[in-house]
């Protein structure tokens, strides 16, 4: 069945960049005469039929806007076949042939599930800070917040420099250290906790035998959010009842790291992922996601995207070390 109809929507976490996205792909879908709704507030917008059709004005001055204009959520009711069978439906009322949908490994994996039930023509664009998706270098987002990080550990080495102190700064990445690990190296932050490397190595007893405690009378850490490092609040307990002499102070990014106007990169990368969005449908592909691979644009298979089985370079922790010295 030919498609006329494209549904946009976002789902899970935001991340800058989303609106450049909808502004590509809607603007790329009307000037190749397709008809375009946006669904507000991801899968649960679809179920609820929160959809409205999109014109060309409808993405003016969006592109510099963090968040998304489609708004987003997590939708508990997706995951059951019901949730799916309600959101299909109203796709077909609303004439919806087929989706782009943007957002990380969770809203991919519901397209996933989606598409092989309903045979709906779906192309994925990753948008999540985190960094984590196969297939692709970068995800639309993570520069933004990567440059987010290095601006705050800025500010908190003025700090750090005058008080003999250990800081350790918690940003996020759930499944994934791309984050703390190159915000450390850009920001040139004294160690990285990173979850790829914790059930091999003590790495907090690591940084204060092998590096801080020798030569550093302050420093800053960086460590991923993620459960397996125990997180920035567990590290300074561990310093507390561990390593004493040391005065330890936490500062957790949290959502600042999703904020803010989208870096020229964020913008560009998101433009042209949105307007490829539009090219794989007229070209018949489904259940791929838009990735960047060496500065060219590909198709990835979702199934392969949220696979999760590539890993940061742990080569990066080395060149935290040596440069820290």
């Amino acid at each position: 069945m030919a498609i006329k109809c494209i549904g946009i929507l976002t789902s899970g976490g935001d991340a800058p960049g989303m609106n450049a996205a909808i502004r590509a792909v809607t603007r790329t879908a009307i000037y190749n005469g397709y008809t375009v709704k946006g669904i507000k507030r991801g899968y649960h917008g679809l179920m609820t039929g929160e959809i409205v059709e999109f014109q060309s004005k409808s993405v003016s001055n969006i592109i510099q806007q963090g968040g998304t204009i489609l708004k987003t959520a997590r939708s508990k009711e997706f995951r059951t076949a019901e949730g799916r069978k309600i959101a299909y439906e109203n796709m077909c009322k609303e004439g919806i042939d087929a989706l782009v949908v943007i957002g990380g490994d969770g809203t991919l994996a519901g397209a996933l599930t989606f598409a092989a039930e309903y045979d709906v023509p779906i192309v994925g664009l990753p948008g999540t800070i985190d960094n984590d998706l196969d297939g692709t270098d970068e995800t639309i987002g993570y520069d933004t917040a990567l440059n987010t990080i290095v601006d705050a550990v800025d500010k908190l080495r003025d700090t750090a420099s005058s008080h003999e102190r250990l800081f350790f700064v918690e940003v996020m990445g759930n499944t994934a250290g791309y984050l703390a690990l190159n915000g450390a190296i850009a920001s040139g932050a004294e160690a990285a906790i990173i979850p790829e490397r914790e059930t091999e190595v003590d790495q907090l007893a690591e940084l204060i035998h092998n590096g801080f405690r020798k030569s550093k009378n302050s420093a800053i850490v960086l460590v991923a959010e993620n459960p397996a490092t125990g997180g920035a609040m567990g590290l300074a307990e561990r310093i507390k009842k561990e390593f004493p002499e040391f005065d330890a102070r936490v500062t957790i990014l949290g959502h600042l790291q999703r904020g803010g106007s989208p870096t020229a990169k964020d913008r560009i990368l998101a433009s042209k992922m949105g307007a490829m969005a539009i090219e794989a449908l007229s070209e018949g592909q489904r259940n791929v996601m838009i990735g960047i691979k060496n500065g060219e644009l590909v198709y990835v298979p979702i199934k392969r995207a949220i696979s999760h089985s590539t890993h940061v370079d742990l080569r990066g922790l080395d060149i935290i070390r040596i440069l820290s010295m």
